[in-house]
């Protein structure tokens, strides 16, 4: 299977998950790495940890915690920095996929994003001038569920809340498959972000 253009790995075999929209996909005339990192712990009930962003790009949407690889730094690096600089925690971050996405009419570059997961972490959770971190149950149903160990009520994970795209990916990052994807945006009137073109895989047994 022929991988969307723009992603690198055309070594590996990939399985189509989803796809989706009918419009080419957008030129790509450069990239920018960034990184995106969560944490999802195993107990009962499992849940991961997600940030509301405040301020800046994405603003008002919930996601991982992350950011621009700066010069000299690793992805790997960046991740980690970006962690701390956001929530004040530190973790053993694991790569897991990597998201290639565009935006039309928005930056000249496209977005290549390496993601990271961990399931444990260290520190005391902060909120920061950019993100608010909160916990959400992972679960299948849309009920909320009860910890056992703090009586915190953490709610369904907020995909109406998130990039749209991120209803494909994320599930497959908390199964811990190892996957790659690309989404082409634009923009509606509201300012609202919406997907013209997309395509997720994971990697072949």
């Amino acid at each position: 299977m022929s991988l969307p253009p723009g992603l690198l790995d055309s070594q590996t075999q990939y399985v189509e998950t989803s796809s989706g929209g009918d419009q080419e996909w957008l030129t790509i005339t450069s990239k920018k790495l960034y990184t995106n990192a969560f944490i999802v712990l195993p107990s009962s009930p499992r849940k991961i940890l997600l940030g509301y962003k405040k301020r800046g790009f994405g603003a008002h949407l919930y996601n991982g915690f992350g950011g621009k690889v700066e010069a000299g730094e690793t992805p790997a690096q960046a991740a980690a920095r970006e962690l701390k600089e956001e929530c004040g925690i530190e973790a053993s971050l694991n790569h897991c996929g990597t998201l290639l996405f565009t935006i039309q009419g928005g930056p000249e570059w496209a977005f290549q994003i390496e993601i990271y997961r961990a399931d444990a972490y260290t520190g005391a959770l902060i909120e920061t001038e950019e993100m608010r971190p909160e916990w959400f149950s992972v679960t299948d149903t849309q009920s909320f569920e009860i910890s056992p160990t703090t009586d915190a009520v953490f709610p369904p994970i907020p995909y109406n809340s998130m990039w749209p795209d991120d209803i494909y990916w994320l599930p497959l990052l908390l199964a811990n498959r190892p996957f790659i994807g690309r989404a082409d945006f634009d923009t509606d009137t509201s300012g609202t972000y919406r997907m013209l073109r997309w395509w997720f895989g994971v990697l072949s047994a």
